[in-house]
């Protein structure tokens, strides 16, 4: 077996890998003579079918994964030896394949990107505010307040009183296209709170300003990618009867409310929110943090990267960008998606800090603990309620999902990593203050 470089330009690597008939010949005959002990063929007792009957029945087989073992030993060999690691799947081809014959020598391309050297990080040089945000009286109260909004009961207004935004009005409604009624168009008793957007658009907006007892013809268009193929895009109009016009009350912020949400009274209440809300900004402030540290080591090591890599990124970026801004297009039904220079320049600051990042961990001997798999995989099994069974053995079967959940704790315990041996300085900082980082994150 013999492997010739023909390409070192940059991180493109080519070779070629020769395995030779007799090395082939060779293989083939070890795996016949192992395979004979548990052979039966009609007219031979187990294990005394000739070498020669084996060939012919799985000579062929047995001949394609001698191919394949020796090629993938060979280039397992190469990477051991050269130490390269590639960027991508390496690009194998065999020369003269369709004409190749039994008695031939095997001769296989090898093309890939190789990972480049990555340049040892000093985390002394990198300076980051480490924020802090404190949960107070009038935080606690703001939270206190929007809780008693969500726990709103409604009471009658007095009669005649007019609908407004905001009320709760209960109806009669049926709805019709075409003078023609519907399935699901209709509903007796419907309590609907107006500006909830619960209905169609504008359909709650013509019930402002109507009182118990009227009736109201609603005039709307389904949206053109409304979920039933058969009213979308569609004018329809719904005959309602207002039976009832009820105000918002909001709950009184006492320990009755508070033993709603599990608490044992309201000052306990008070400090179950306060934790929930300084662990929110702790989570921001992690994030805003985390941002300056991915900049900073952006800005500090630079090396060359595979195209390979940065171009499956760039592609991706492109399509999530596309899919954000059309999102009634949920499968592939357009035409390819061209990457700009705004794509590739995030692209390889993604493929860099990627690389970075691994390379660190890996020196570092950072892990992913079954523990915190096993996490990953319950919080993540929370969005198919009804389904966490299914979405278990989903994950167990699937490498590449198992992968993504791996990947964002890989890389934060990469991030305390370097965080630890960096310059932080801890700094107190208004909710307000916090807010506006948070907010220039999404605008970058």
């Amino acid at each position: 077996m013999q492997v010739t470089e023909t390409l070192k330009d940059g991180l493109k690597r080519g070779y070629t890998i020769t395995v030779t008939a007799a090395e082939l010949e060779a293989k083939v005959q070890e795996e016949l003579v192992k395979a004979q002990p548990d052979v039966e063929i009609k007219g031979f007792r187990k294990g005394k079918v000739p070498l020669a009957i084996l060939r012919k029945q799985f000579g062929q087989r047995i001949m394609g994964d001698a191919m394949q073992e020796a090629i993938d030993a060979a280039m397992k060999d190469h990477f051991d030896a050269s130490g390269d690691r590639p960027a991508l799947q390496p690009d194998v081809k065999m020369v003269g394949g369709e004409a190749w014959k039994e008695g031939q020598d095997v001769v296989v391309e090898m093309t890939y990107e190789a990972l480049p050297p990555i340049p040892e990080v000093d985390a002394s040089a990198i300076t980051l505010d480490r924020l802090t945000v404190k949960a107070d009286e009038a935080a606690v109260a703001e939270a206190l307040a929007n809780l008693a909004s969500s726990s709103q009961s409604f009471d009658d207004r007095d009669a005649g009183a007019k609908a407004e935004d905001g009320d709760q009005v209960t109806i009669d409604f049926k709805g019709s296209v075409d003078g023609v009624a519907f399935d699901g168009g209709a509903g007796e008793d419907y309590p609907l709170v107006l500006g909830s957007n619960s209905f169609i658009p504008g359909f709650e907006a013509q019930l402002v300003g109507a009182a118990a007892g009227d009736e109201v013809s609603v005039n709307v268009t389904f949206p053109a990618e409304y979920g039933a193929a058969h009213l979308a895009g569609k004018a329809a109009v719904f005959a309602c009867t207002i039976k009832a016009v009820k105000a918002p009350v909001a709950a009184e912020l006492n320990d009755e409310l508070a033993k709603k949400y599990g608490a044992e009274d309201l000052e306990a209440l008070k400090g179950q929110i306060a934790g929930r809300l300084e662990a929110e900004y702790k989570g921001a402030a992690r994030a805003v943090m985390k941002r300056a540290l991915l900049d900073q080591l952006d800005a500090l090591v630079k090396f060359d990267l595979p195209v390979s890599l940065v171009e499956a990124e760039a592609g991706q970026i492109a399509h999530q960008l596309w899919h954000e801004e059309n999102p009634q297009d949920h499968g592939h039904n357009h035409d390819a998606i061209e990457t700009t220079e705004e794509h590739k320049v995030l692209a390889e600051r993604r493929v860099r800090l990627g690389l970075l990042l691994a390379e660190v961990g890996r020196k570092a001997e950072v892990t992913v603990s079954d523990q915190e798999m096993t996490q990953a995989v319950l919080n993540a099994a929370r969005q198919y309620p009804g389904q966490e069974r299914a979405y278990f053995e989903f994950v167990q079967k699937n490498q590449q999902v198992q992968q993504q959940l791996r990947a964002p704790i890989f890389e934060d315990k990469v991030v305390d990593h370097i965080v630890a041996a960096a310059k932080v300085t801890d700094k107190e900082v208004s909710k307000d203050d916090l807010q506006k980082l948070v907010e220039a994150l999404d605008e970058m």
